[in-house]
Order: structure tokens, then C-alpha cells, then sequence
């Protein structure tokens, strides 16, 4: 997983603590709604609170390939990106300056690894600067990022990952070969309801399990965000869940394959995600990948409650 742990980033790692049919080999921790730093510790303050230390934390990017300084963002994701939590993190931040683990655990796991880039794009596009031979063993790889046909959430027409670095969006869709592209389009509808959520944390305090008892106050702080700018949505929208959820149920997506490209130019356009979907191709130098545009929300509804309350069945 390469993330950049904001509240959606750590509700999918808490989502895949729980799923059997998910095994987390490495977290790749970067810039992006918090500082690298930031995300490190939130990925070490979730080793602590689960006891999973096997997972190891590599040290991702610390800017975009633009050479700008990141713009962060705690009005939605809280100062540490935890929400209203502040995370205290036994082991610092050692793990840093580590990068090159990536190419052990591809190694290791060589045709039988999924990435899945959560994030910003910096740190996979840099892995296939320096590594395109080690990269080209990983099976599939997951992104969410863009938006087609369909507003941005960063500017009036870019998503944030795709828009705070299209120079690395571009390197990662020219480098690597038939992604799967979840766009704001489907996860901007990946949400669970206030009472789901209630019900989860009700649970989780009668179990006395200290990890899913996390996801209330992080989701309630980031409903309250969206809540204050769209006051008739129904909850905040789990872009990164989603993503994660779709490497083991893409037979609940519809997928359309299609050239794709990244407007790297300032300007009004930047961070644009073009696809052509048009019945004919045109755009034959552009790299073609599969975009989702659809999703059977029924059933990513109930196989997350599903899979956090253990396969106990969810009743208002």
C-alpha cells in the first residue's frame, strides 16, 4: 500500500486488518493530506494499536516531482491526519530513508502482489524510475486518482492525487501496463451511513477492541467536513476503502478500457485526467488502463460491515 494517511487512507488499513482475503506484505508512506512524517507515524501508531509489527513501514516521498512544497490539509483530515486524534507513536520515525525495501518485498512476493496507491503518485513513480525491471513483476496495481467527466474535489476540474503531482501520474499510467483506476466518479459514492457506523463503534466498544474503535471518532471528524460543504450528503466518501475493497471484489465493477492522460501543464487544466471515450480511438500514444464507472454500492455496503464486524450480520 502506498498511501499518504489521511483519514480514508487509515479507515483502509483498518479495513484490511479485518479482511482475511487481504494480506498487507508493506506500507510505503508518503506526503500528501499530512507530511511524511505524519504519515509514518500514523502507519506506526497503527502497528502499535493492532499489534501487527510484522507489517513493515517504508519511508516514501517527501514532495511531488514538481519540486513544490506539499499543501497539507487538516480541516479535513485533523492536524496528524487522525482526525481528532493525536497519535503517540512509540518508535519514531526510524523507518525513513528506507525505500529500497520495496524491491525485497517485490522479490519476495515476485507475480503474486498487488500495489495499491491510495495516495499521491510521487513515490511509485520514483520506484519506476529506479526500479522498472523489479516493478514489471507486480501483478496488478490499483489507483485511486482522476476524475472523467465528472468534477474535481481539489479544483473545478481535478481530482487531488492526480492534480498535486501530474507529473508522477503520468510516469506511473506511461510506465505500468492495464491499472485499475478507481476515479472520484465511483468513490465519491463509497460511503457508510451514520448509523452503520454507530453500530460499528457499539460493537467495537462491547468487544473491547481498540482498533476498530478508531473508526468512529475519524469518521465522524471527516463527515463533519463534508457535511458543512454538501449539507445533504449522507456520509464522507471512502475513496481509499473503495480502492482497497476492489482488489479482491472487481467482479462488483464495471470497468471500461481506455487511453488515458494526465494534463501536466499549469494552468486552469492541471491535474485534468483525459480519457477518450469515445467509440473510436484516436489518442493511440496515449497508455490504455481500465477506469471503473460503476460499483454495486449494495454490496461494497455490506461486505464492509460484513468484513469489520467479523460476518456478524448488520441490523439498524
Amino acid at each position: 500500500m502506498f498511501a499518504d494517511f489521511g483519514i480514508d487512507d487509515i479507515a483502509a488499513v483498518i479495513y484490511a486488518l479485518y479482511a482475511s482475503e487481504i494480506n498487507i506484505i508493506g506500507i510505503v508512506a508518503d506526503y500528501g493530506n499530512v507530511s511524511r512524517e505524519n504519515a509514518g507515524k500514523n502507519a506506526e501508531y497503527l502497528k502499535e494499536v493492532s499489534g501487527r509489527f510484522d507489517i513493515p513501514v517504508i519511508g516514501g516521498a517527501e514532495r511531488s516531482l514538481t519540486g513544490e512544497k506539499p499543501v497539507y490539509y487538516p480541516d479535513i483530515h485533523g492536524k496528524a491526519g487522525f482526525g481528532p486524534i493525536t497519535p503517540q507513536v512509540k518508535n519514531g520515525a526510524q523507518f525513513f530513508e528506507n525505500f529500497y525495501e520495496i524491491t525485497n518485498l517485490i522479490k519476495k512476493y515476485e507475480n503474486n502482489l498487488t500495489i495499491v496507491n491510495i495516495g499521491r503518485l510521487s513515490s511509485l513513480a520514483t520506484a519506476y524510475i529506479l526500479y522498472p525491471s523489479i516493478l514489471a513483476r507486480v501483478k496488478d496495481i490499483f489507483i485511486m486518482g482522476g476524475a472523467f467527466l465528472y468534477p474535481g474535489n481539489i479544483t473545478p476540474s481535478a481530482e487531488a492525487n492526480f492534480y498535486s503531482d501530474p507529473y508522477a501520474a503520468n510516469l506511473v499510467l506511461t510506465c505500468a501496463e492495464h491499472i485499475r483506476i478507481l476515479p472520484l466518479n465511483v468513490t465519491n459514492q463509497a460511503i457508510l451511513l451514520q448509523e452503520q457506523i454507530d453500530y460499528l463503534d457499539r460493537y467495537y466498544k462491547q468487544k473491547g477492541d481498540p482498533v476498530g474503535q478508531l473508526l468512529k471518532p475519524l469518521i465522524d471528524y471527516y463527515y463533519g467536513y463534508y457535511k458543512k460543504i454538501i449539507p445533504d450528503i449522507k456520509g464522507g466518501p471512502l475513496h481509499d476503502v473503495l480502492t482497497l475493497w476492489a482488489t479482491v471484489n472487481e467482479e462488483y465493477f464495471s470497468f471500461i478500457e481506455r487511453p488515458v492522460k494526465v494534463v501536466a501543464e499549469e494552468g486552469e487544466a492541471r491535474g485534468l485526467s483525459i480519457g477518450d471515450f469515445r467509440p473510436y480511438y484516436k489518442l493511440e500514444k496515449y497508455p490504455m488502463h481500465r477506469i471503473a464507472v460503476g460499483f454495486n454500492y449494495g454490496m461494497f455496503s455490506e461486505s464492509i460491515m460484513n468484513t469489520l464486524m467479523n460476518g456478524k450480520s448488520f441490523k439498524t
